[in-house]
């Protein structure tokens, strides 16, 4: 059987050296993906229970159109999510177009002129810059007398408990905390870390909202943050939850009166949640949800092998090689753009769409700097889907996240490796 492996992977451009490197750091990681899948079962049965709970049948996979009045397939998909995340209720729409979008809806019609908006964790995502007016922007919640503050990471990178309470003041109405690092290297938080961030903004006030940017954490551990009182959980479809079977989508999940508000301001006052129709995506949504955990269980080991091949020739990781994971996504410095750009080179060359083609840096939407992204998906943007990105600007590095299937993201992390070889960036 090696003999074969070796054959084909050298027939798809993989050298002999670079793969028994390979196979030499994989022998080394049997204990961690047992564990990644005892995780993966315990996640996958409680997607089951939450299916079974609501009586889903096949009348629930037909979808609906122009208004969508009485989507039975739509309403008991989100209650379905609200089952598995513990919550009173969630909003699952196809018309909720990626993450960033659940997250400006989740804000927007939870705070009103006047509120404050509070990050925990210092500076969020890119591009939820132009969302917030950080980077001024039409229709930015700043526009709308709506203020920001935000409580910085301490020297480590890790929340400062203090200094959140410090920022919370008569005006915060929701406090936005982060999971994953987005284009930082700080460290993508525990359930646990969530926990505690909770836990002391409730005892200076009960009321304030908080909500989870809960992108890339979804099935990774065996809770989820609105098991540890959050507010709010929100998520886009064509990253874990979607198992790389949906196609479009996002979510909120948490309580009924911060649901009802995001699904009045989807649509309009009046209208809510009884309208949407969801078209022929439910399908997809229900079968990708169900296939989510063991998707996300693949992505999180191509995520350990990446960290565990790059440290053993210097290139700094993020999280370690051998931290816990709290997310799918891989951060690797390269210290040069050339680093950065043959890593998403390779990975978009183990593509099964487009890996023909080889990406370059652009002005991507959203963002303050070139950014170069690495995707041949079946979904586009799909980032449960193999893939890697990075801004052109120091320290360059790759965010690598994805792989519906574990021999898939084997073979792309081997590519991507074989590519810094090719360019003489990497030699042994």
């Amino acid at each position: 059987m090696q003999d074969s492996l070796a054959k084909i992977y050298e027939s798809l451009g993989i050298d002999k050296k670079v793969y028994e490197l390979a196979e030499e750091v994989l022998a080394g990681l049997s204990g961690r993906f047992n564990r990644i899948d005892e995780n993966a079962e315990l996640c996958q049965l409680k997607v089951l229970r939450a299916f079974q709970k609501e009586n889903v049948s096949e009348a629930c996979l037909m979808g609906t159109t122009g208004y969508g009045y009485n989507d039975l397939g739509r309403d008991t998909l989100e209650k379905v999510y609200a089952g598995y995340f513990g919550t009173e209720d969630a909003l699952v729409r196809p018309q909720i177009t990626c993450g960033t979008h659940a997250l400006a809806l989740a804000l927007m019609s939870n705070l009103r002129p006047g509120d404050e908006l509070l990050s925990a964790v210092g500076r969020p995502y890119d591009t939820l810059e132009e969302v917030i007016g950080i980077r001024p922007s039409k229709g930015s919640l700043s526009e709308y007398g709506i203020t920001y503050a935000q409580a910085d990471l301490d020297e480590n990178g890790l929340p400062d408990l203090e200094e959140i309470k410090n920022k919370i003041n008569d005006r915060t109405k929701v406090v936005t905390i982060q999971r994953s690092k987005g284009y930082q290297t700080r460290p993508s938080l525990s359930v646990s870390q969530i926990s505690d961030i909770i836990k002391t903004v409730k005892s200076v006030r009960n009321d304030i909202i908080c909500m989870v940017d809960n992108c890339y954490g979804e099935f990774v551990e065996d809770k989820e943050p609105s098991d540890v009182g959050a507010d709010m959980v929100v998520g886009s479809l064509i990253k874990n939850p979607g198992g790389g079977l949906a196609q479009v989508g996002g979510y909120i999940a948490g309580t009924k009166e911060c649901i009802e508000n995001a699904a009045r301001r989807l649509t309009a006052p009046g209208l809510g949640r009884e309208v949407g129709p969801s078209l022929d995506t439910l399908r997809s949504m229900y079968q990708g949800f169900f296939m989510g955990p063991v998707v996300t269980a693949s992505a999180l080991k191509s995520a350990i092998f990446a960290a565990n091949l790059y440290e053993k020739f210097g290139f700094e990781s993020f999280p370690s090689a051998s931290e816990e994971r709290h997310d799918i996504i891989q951060a690797i410095t390269f210290h040069k753009p050339e680093g950065l750009i043959a890593f998403c080179e390779g990975i978009q060359a183990a593509a099964p769409v487009d890996s023909q083609y080889a990406p370059e840096p652009w002005d991507m939407p959203g963002y303050d700097s070139q950014v170069i992204m690495a995707a041949g998906a079946f979904t586009s943007g799909s980032s449960i889907e193999l893939s890697a990105d990075g801004p052109l600007r120091e320290p360059y590095t790759a965010y690598f996240q994805g792989g519906l299937t574990w021999p898939h993201g084997k073979f792309g992390i081997i590519r991507s490796f074989q590519s810094l070889v090719d360019k003489g960036l990497v030699t042994f």
